[in-house]
């Protein structure tokens, strides 16, 4: 058995009751997501058990957001319009006491991503969840990060998370091979997954999705949504690859395994790490 801590194991059992509870409540979690991961974010999230949303038009997303469990904002194919939707929404979310997530998908890559992260940051997201070179960027260090991609391990973003987290007053996830979530004093890491994972496109965008369900479900904790998500890609993912023979039956072995999850596995065979 491995050698757990009293928090991490409290931790653990909270990620589990966090998923009985998404199970139970199937909250509705708002997506103002891209193009090119609506349908596998919200078969994520069905799979889950969370009702998705993919209501982004500024017609009625700001006022949708005051329905919803949750609101997640990923600005991978941003555009103007898209932009002032993502900033009314985001606004009417924070008015309405509705936690909302940030993807700061390729932030850092041109000036327009720049400003438009910059102007969503101030309007306070409960959750970034980004991958490494994303968050060492967003934090004003010097990523090697190309577009989407991450050019920089995870724990190289660690301290310019703890950082972030601290200056922003939110939670910051970083992905990669092992996942860092910290709420600027506590952290833990989330081991698991699969080296499938960023071979299939928008799995990322999806587990962003997730977290905005966690988050509807524990919306005073928002580093526990986190932990909880992350937890979950974590254990379904290293089921999923133990089948899977390549990323095409990678994408929907881990759907599947994500929708069989078993609550008590996460503390079974936590992830957590300290």
């Amino acid at each position: 058995m491995p050698d757990r801590s009293p928090t991490l194991a409290a931790q653990a059992r909270l990620s589990h009751d966090l998923l009985q509870a998404v199970r139970r409540d199937a909250p509705l979690v708002q997506c103002l997501t891209n193009f090119v991961s609506m349908n596998y974010a919200a078969n994520a999230l069905l799979a889950i058990g969370a009702s998705p949303a993919m209501v982004h038009a500024a017609e009625e997303a700001p006022e949708f957001a005051r329905l919803s469990g949750a609101v997640v904002i990923n600005i991978g194919t941003l555009s103007a319009p898209w932009l002032d939707s993502m900033l009314l929404t985001a606004g009417s979310a924070g008015r309405a006491g509705t936690p909302w997530v940030l993807d700061p998908v390729a932030h850092h890559a041109t000036a327009f991503r720049r400003d438009a992260v910059a102007r969503l940051l101030d309007l306070r997201p409960a959750v970034i969840r980004g991958n490494a070179s994303e968050i060492i960027a967003l934090a004003g260090g010097q990523s090697a990060g190309k577009g989407v991609d991450a050019r920089d391990a995870v724990a190289q973003a660690e301290e310019s998370a703890r950082a972030l987290a601290a200056a922003r007053q939110t939670v910051v996830a970083v992905t990669g091979e092992t996942d860092y979530v910290t709420d600027g004093s506590r952290a833990l890491r989330i081991t698991g997954g699969s080296p499938w994972m960023p071979r299939v496109t928008a799995t990322g965008c999806a587990l962003t999705a997730v977290v905005g369900a966690f988050a509807a479900v524990s919306r005073d904790d928002p580093y526990a949504a986190a932990v909880a998500a992350l937890s979950c890609f974590g254990v379904a993912g290293a089921s999923a690859h133990d089948q899977a023979q390549g990323p095409g039956s990678y994408a929907w072995r881990f759907l599947d395994a994500l929708a069989a999850l078993d609550a008590a596995s996460l503390v079974r065979a936590s992830p957590l790490r300290a």
